[in-house]
C-alpha cells in the first residue's frame, strides 16, 4: 500500500529502485490480477524497478446491466469508439497522474516511469501517458485500443510525442476486436509515435511469446 489515497499493491525488483512501472488491470479485476503475469517478465538486471498495481474504483458498468465492478471508466457497448465515458477516463487519468506525482516525490523522475496495462488498463496507459505533461519512459498497451482517438491531435502533450509504445493484441480477441486495435495502431503511427506492434494467436489474454517480447522491449527502453 502506498501513502497515495489510491489503493495499490507495491513490489520491487531490488532495493533502492530507480524506475517505476505502473500496471493497470482490466474490467472487473484488481491490482492482483496482473502480478502473476508481471512476475514472468525478465526485467533488466542492472536496474531496480518499483512495480505498482493500483485498484480501479468500483463503478456501475452499463454493458453489464449496471453491475458494480472495478473499472477505470464505464463501457456503454462493444462499439468502443462510438460513445466513450469521457468523465470516467478523465477521472482515472487524474488518479494515474497523482500516482506519478507521488513517485516523483519519492525520488523517481517521470522519465524513469512507465505506464502499462491490459484491456481497460492498457486504454488508460495510452490515454494518460500521451497526455502527461512531463516526459515518461514508455507505454505498454496490451489487448486494448486508443480512446478518444479523434481528440488525440489536440490533447496529446508535446512532452511525450516521441514516447516508445509497445502495443499487442490477439487475433481471436472477442472482447476488443483486432480491427479496432489495428485502427488504433494506424492512428498512432500516422501521428508519428514510436510504436512497436505485435499480434499473437490468442484471445483476450496474454501469452508466453508476448511476455518474451515485452521483456526484450523493456530492456531496450529502460536501459
Amino acid at each position: 500500500m502506498s501513502d497515495n489515497l489510491t489503493p495499490l499493491i507495491e513490489l520491487e525488483t531490488g532495493i533502492l529502485p530507480t524506475h517505476t512501472i505502473l500496471w493497470m488491470h482490466g474490467l472487473g479485476a484488481d491490482g492482483n490480477d496482473l502480478i502473476p503475469i508481471v512476475r514472468q517478465i525478465n526485467f533488466p538486471s542492472n536496474i531496480h524497478i518499483r512495480l505498482l498495481f493500483p485498484h480501479a474504483p468500483m463503478r456501475p458498468i452499463t454493458i453489464n446491466h449496471g453491475s458494480v465492478l472495478r473499472a477505470w471508466y464505464d463501457i456503454y457497448n462493444l462499439d468502443f469508439d462510438c460513445r466513450e465515458d469521457i468523465v470516467g477516463l478523465r477521472s482515472s487519468q487524474l488518479t494515474i497522474e497523482g500516482i506519478i506525482d507521488l513517485e516523483e516525490q519519492r525520488g523517481i523522475p517521470p522519465e524513469n516511469i512507465l505506464l502499462a496495462g491490459f484491456s481497460q488498463g492498457g486504454v488508460m496507459a495510452l490515454y494518460a501517458g500521451l497526455r502527461y505533461a512531463k516526459k515518461l519512459a514508455g507505454i505498454v498497451a496490451l489487448s486494448c485500443y486508443l480512446p478518444l482517438a479523434k481528440k488525440l491531435s489536440i490533447e496529446a502533450h508535446k512532452a511525450n510525442l516521441d514516447i516508445p509504445i509497445f502495443m499487442a493484441h490477439g487475433h481471436n480477441d472477442s472482447m476488443i476486436a483486432l480491427t479496432l486495435a489495428t485502427a488504433s495502431k494506424k492512428e498512432l503511427l500516422d501521428s508519428g509515435y514510436d510504436l512497436e506492434w505485435h499480434e499473437y494467436p490468442m484471445e483476450h489474454s496474454v501469452c508466453i511469446r508476448e511476455i518474451v517480447d515485452i521483456s526484450n522491449w523493456l530492456k531496450r527502453v529502460l536501459i
